[in-house]
């Protein structure tokens, strides 16, 4: 018997919450045929079944109520994460249009700076494209996407908007080497914008220049500004070469040094302008004479 009644418990406690809920009706009606004024209260056995219903009754639409939830939670969530999901959309669309205000506003800033430059120098200038890097540690040239079919030549300046790159040292039909001012071949004649001390700049193979200057009582001071001198064949007058960060102490030697911090930010240089022009020292040692005209114009007083 004890097995037979485990075996249909659930069954059985169907049947009696459907019994009782039944009673509970019934005694509700039978109160309510009976109803009269001044008399609400029940007897003793409807309130009891009563009292027993409500927790009943909230206990079998408990789970009920439970699955409307979950798919009422689940329904928000879904709309929830469409709308995630379209936030995140614009919020990338968004991300995109600033990057390209961003870079519309960088070029601009760029191109007034590269428009100063050309108004500076009063030379014709040729935008290139750094198209690879030497890897090499003992040589420090780049090269671009410019050559011979575009008039660039050996011995012409390369320069950006902050100043000069280096020099042009080979050239084929569409593309050259520039040899940059780091390099430890590189040497140019120049000046302390401030002081009109006279010098030379090397490269040193690495991110930072060294100026060599005679020590006659010359003023050299961090922060001063280097720039080209315009003597030495190369390059035009008033290029910028860079910032002296550093000065060693006077000795009894006849040159001094100082570190120079360049103007151009190598590491970030994508781009560059090959000014078409070239020293007339330069033009007598090369024998060149199919060089375009522009390319034969004086360096700037």
């Amino acid at each position: 018997m004890r097995e037979l009644l485990y075996r249909f418990r659930v069954p059985l406690l169907f049947v009696a919450l459907v019994a009782l809920t039944s009673a509970t009706l019934a005694a509700d009606r039978r109160s309510l045929r009976t109803l009269r004024p001044g008399r609400d209260d029940l007897s003793t056995v409807p309130a009891a079944l009563l009292d027993i219903a409500v927790p009943l009754q909230g206990l079998l639409t408990a789970p009920v109520d439970l699955a409307r939830g979950l798919v009422r939670r689940y329904v928000a969530l879904t709309g929830l994460r469409s709308e995630n999901d379209a936030l995140r959309t614009r919020l990338s669309e968004l991300e995109d249009e600033n990057l390209q205000y961003r870079e519309a506003l960088l070029e601009s800033a760029h191109l007034d700076r590269i428009a100063e430059v050309r108004s500076e120098l009063e030379l014709p200038m040729l935008p290139a494209q750094v198209a690879s890097r030497d890897l090499s540690p003992w040589y420090r040239t780049v090269l671009v996407d410019r050559g011979r079919e575009h008039d660039v030549r050996s011995g012409m300046p390369a320069v950006t908007e902050d100043g000069i790159v280096g020099l042009v040292t080979a050239t084929s039909p569409h593309a050259a080497r520039v040899m940059l001012l780091l390099d430890r071949q590189s040497a140019v004649d120049v000046m302390v914008q401030r002081s009109r001390v006279r010098g030379i700049v090397r490269g040193l193979g690495s991110d930072e220049l060294e100026l060599e200057y005679t020590v006659r009582g010359e003023d050299v001071q961090v922060g001063d500004m280097v720039i080209t001198s315009g003597l030495g064949g190369v390059y035009p007058k008033g290029l910028r070469i860079g910032e002296v960060v550093s000065v060693s102490a006077a000795g009894s030697q006849l040159l001094q040094r100082a570190r120079i911090r360049p103007a151009v930010d190598f590491g970030r240089l994508e781009q560059l302008f090959v000014v078409l022009w070239r020293s007339p020292t330069l033009e007598l040692l090369s024998g060149d004479t199919d060089v375009p005209g522009p390319t034969s114009a004086p360096p700037r007083p």
